[in-house]
């Protein structure tokens, strides 16, 4: 892992977005959110979960999926990175699979445009919502990642997780350690989910890693009737929301004093009183 230990700050940027079933379209409104952060000073960007395409049916996303390495929605991440010199971390786009259906995958790409890494979301949303009648079967379309990955950076360790993923303590706590020093999450968190638990979560998954979190989420009433919770963060090590937006569009834009985790970290030795 990269040496961080004399970076003493990092500014960080959660892009909301309210995609639709329109790729380019939705591309054009990423890439002006992406340029608007890194002209705030941003030198990592995090995009939601399924930015570039979101329709009424999974069907629709399968149609969309890139192979690995080649694909319009990649070379659209590549290119954007490059353009405003930021690292990006891709929110998710369809990645064909071996078996047919495809990884949902988020993809990082560094401030040249070169990728540094893939991560495919493990869990899965097959799930009737409580207090509603959203019906969701992910893994009829998605196949299931196997792996957590942590990204070496300029600033330490990045881990990965995507939306339902927060709800699973367990993955991230494969990464917790002295190299972590971001969480990244992008999501598309329901509504009535949203409301009882993404803060809760969020903030939870920081405080018990001591490691500060950047959640970029999809928000508003989506073309296809959907709609999404919203309210995109950054959250520092202590569990304290350095920014947060509500449900329109935008950027969520905080600067992560860096040391003061590694203080926390060493006044505060939680993770190394780990039995278990």
């Amino acid at each position: 892992m990269a040496d961080a230990a004399g970076i003493d700050a990092l500014t960080v940027a959660a892009v909301q977005m309210t995609s639709g079933p329109d790729p380019v379209a939705n591309m054009d409104a990423a890439a002006v959110l992406i340029e608007q952060a890194a002209s705030d000073g941003a030198q990592l960007v995090v995009l939601p979960e399924n930015f570039g395409f979101m329709g009424a049916r999974d069907s629709e996303r399968t149609a969309h999926a890139e192979a690995d390495g080649d694909g319009p929605m990649q070379a659209f991440l590549s290119e954007r990175a490059a353009a405003a010199e930021v690292w990006l971390v891709g929110g998710t786009l369809p990645i064909l699979a071996e078996d047919g259906r495809a990884n949902s995958s988020c993809l990082v790409y560094d401030a040249d445009g070169i990728r540094r890494g893939r991560y495919d979301k493990i869990h899965l949303f097959d799930v009737d919502v409580p207090g509603g009648d959203e019906r969701y079967r992910e893994s009829d379309r998605t196949a299931p990642g196997r792996t957590p990955v942590m990204v070496d950076t300029p600033w330490g360790g990045l881990a990965l997780a995507i939306c339902y993923d927060l709800r699973f303590p367990e993955l991230l706590r494969q990464l917790a350690g002295d190299d972590l020093s971001l969480i990244a999450v992008p999501t598309a968190f329901t509504v009535p989910t949203g409301r009882a638990h993404w803060s809760l979560l969020a903030r939870t998954r920081a405080v018990e890693n001591l490691c500060p979190l950047v959640a970029a989420c999809q928000a508003g009433t989506h073309p296809s009737g959907r709609e999404t919770w919203g309210h995109s963060m950054v959250i520092d090590a202590w569990g304290e929301v350095l920014a947060e937006l509500e449900r329109s569009p935008g950027v969520a834009l905080a600067r992560l004093d860096l040391r003061r985790t590694r203080e926390l970290r060493a006044g505060f030795p939680v993770l190394s009183h780990r039995m278990l």
